[in-house]
């Protein structure tokens, strides 16, 4: 074998069509679904150093290993099934409705509990209670065996064990499903020896990696089988020694099971500790040690093709990512699941990149077509609508604010185009479309200064023309600002005339309303600002200045040949400012009069100045 130059914690296994790695703070599954396309699920776990200390302590981190590695592994299996199938849903059948309805449950948590509960006593039964049975049939046979308490009874009983675990492997080798398993399982090991020859991950250099690894649960399994005689050994002889072999009617066989099924967490402490120390080296001297594990791996691996090494190199990163960066997010199957669990995830994984948890609520509800109180009430998302929900999750976690992604978003009762171009209308600036429209008489003029995606004077003139003869001009000193308004002013059949316009430089004509929302931020604030403001909405249109009032004065400068004697200007503001703006138009503009308007959280949002 290759030297390795780096070692990992992170192991894995095979699971249907796909391969689970484990790292200390997370657990990837990657499956390749029917149609080709992997899916990948990402778990984030708790690492041992933030453990408790009693759970680190050598053995009892043992039990530990064994008993999560046992959950999660059959939790991974599971999740793997549910997600390899057709990629086109079949209508569900009755009892599938009838779960989802009347329990909120699905088909396939409900097939996921009872398959891990039929495997762990197929276990019990097969290593244990067998191997334990037929030592008893021969001793009773052969008195010279000795009773449980002899070596020669734990050597047949552990050689009973070990028969049925290898003829066991033979077995599954008959199932074409199973020697794919095997495939992925050798991807798997491959994969992570690559990684620790210091080799870069591709397919290329994982094909030419090793399929047998120190750290494999076959291996694990083989010490098991080795220590279970040893001390299950020492138990049946200190039964008999102290008399309680046989209790009553009890068969002695039967007490000799429950004993070993007692200890089963001492065995697997005492193997675990053992397998740490033999990964930890590649003397020679302990491959005798080794061998007998790396025989048996050469029936539980086999070789994979590219498309199965893909599999693990996609497991393998994204649990060394969940190690490396504590922000790495947890993904979730497209699979059906519970609503509940899916906007948990996703409320989780939002909040811990400072985005809004409410948008959890707003993907789920647009997606499965519900309104947002209704969320509350328990169902199955199918795996279509799962799929769906995900994508759009996915997007918003790069940061792209949710209304982007969409690419459209409501405002005042109509729906406006969004993307990078423009700001995405706020909910604040419905107080300023409200005083706006009320403002206005029939004939009036209104300019829009700074109209970016439209909002405001597409609005406006939407509300105003139910009832009144209103002409609506807005301007922008952006074109492609301009090119989003046009379009909202067509999509809403809005009569707005356009105009490209550095603030009331290149404007024509006097008003009597001009409505402004212009940029108000601070400069400095501006990289202090949420990550999907600061990254991908247009500084153009954030930027006020050193104190966010440069746009005020220069407006205030100018509005006088613009508005008519009479008119009035209703702008938006910052918390904080709306004082300070109405001083510089009293100074500057010599306005007849000014108000305040707050907005639902009290804040002075919206300054009407009249002239």
């Amino acid at each position: 074998m290759r030297k390795k130059k780096q070692r990992t914690y992170i192991g894995g296994q095979a699971v249907i069509e796909g391969v689970m790695m484990r790292s200390k703070s997370g657990m990837a599954t990657c499956v390749r679904e029917e149609s080709g396309a992997l899916q990948l699920e990402a778990k984030r776990l708790t690492p041992p150093e933030k453990q408790k200390k009693w759970m680190r302590l050598p053995f009892i981190r043992g039990v530990v290993s064994f008993i999560s590695s046992l959950v999660l592994g059959m939790s991974s299996l599971m999740r793997s099934s549910e997600v390899y199938g057709s990629e086109e849903e079949e209508q569900p059948s009755k009892f599938t409705k009838w779960l989802a309805e009347h329990w909120k449950i699905s088909l396939g948590g409900v097939l996921s509990v009872v398959s891990t509960v039929i495997g762990v006593a197929l276990a019990v039964i097969l290593f244990l209670f067998l191997p334990n049975y037929f030592a008893a049939l021969i001793s009773n046979a052969a008195p010279a065996v000795g009773d449980a308490g002899s070596l020669w009874y734990n050597l047949i009983e552990g050689g009973f064990r070990l028969v049925i675990f290898i003829l066991y492997i033979l077995f599954t080798l008959i199932f074409p499903m199973m020697r794919e398993t095997y495939r992925y399982h050798g991807a798997e090991h491959k994969t992570i020896n690559c990684y620790e020859y210091g080799d870069e991950l591709t397919p290329e250099n994982v094909k030419k990696a090793s399929r047998l690894h120190d750290r494999c649960g076959t291996t694990f399994l083989f010490i098991v089988l080795i220590i279970s005689i040893v001390v299950f050994a020492l138990a049946n002889w200190g039964l008999s020694a102290l008399g309680l072999a046989e209790l009553g009617r009890v068969p002695a066989f039967l007490i000799a099971f429950l004993v070993k099924l007692l200890l089963l967490p001492v065995v697997a402490a005492v193997s675990y500790e053992i397998l740490r120390l033999l990964a930890k080296t590649d003397s020679v001297l302990v491959l005798p040690l080794k061998a007998p594990g790396y025989l048996l791996q050469m029936l539980t691996t086999r070789e994979p093709d590219e498309k199965m090494i893909e599999c693990a190199i996609c497991a393998f990163n994204k649990a060394k990512e969940m190690d490396d960066d504590p922000a790495s997010p947890e993904k979730l199957f497209a699979t059906e699941t519970k609503l509940s669990v899916l906007l948990a995830m996703m409320k989780k994984n939002f909040a811990e990149r400072d985005i809004d948890a409410s948008d959890a609520e707003w993907i789920a509800s647009i997606e499965l077509g519900i309104p947002r109180s209704a969320l509350s009430e328990e169902r199955i998302v199918t795996r279509k609508e799962c799929a769906a929900i995900l994508n759009v999750y996915e997007q918003r976690m790069t940061g792209r604010p949710l209304w982007y992604v969409y690419g459209d978003a409501e405002f005042y009762g109509y729906t406006f185009k969004v993307d990078e171009r423009v700001l995405i209308p706020r909910p604040e600036t419905e107080i300023l479309v409200r005083q706006a429209v009320a403002s206005l008489k029939d004939g009036d003029s209104m300019l829009d200064l700074c109209t970016g995606s439209g909002a405001i004077a597409v609005a406006v003139a939407c509300e105003a023309a139910k009832d009144k003869n209103v002409t609506v001009v807005a301007s922008d000193i952006s074109e492609e600002a301009l090119e989003v308004a046009r379009e909202n002013a067509r999509l809403n059949k809005a009569n707005v005339s356009f105009v490209r316009a550095d603030l009331f430089q290149g404007v024509r004509g006097r008003y009597n309303l001009i409505t402004v929302n212009p940029p108000y931020i601070r400069s400095a604030e501006i990289a202090a600002l949420s990550r999907d403001v600061r990254d991908f909405e247009p500084h153009l249109a954030l930027d006020g200045g050193v104190d966010g009032l440069d746009f005020y004065r220069r407006i205030a400068e100018k509005i006088n040949r613009y508005i008519v004697r009479g008119g009035m200007c209703i702008l938006e503001c910052g918390e904080g400012q709306a004082q300070e703006i109405i001083r510089i138009f009293r100074t500057v503009a010599r306005c007849d009069f000014a108000m305040v308007v707050r907005d639902l959280a009290g804040v002075e949002r919206i300054v009407k100045i009249g002239f």
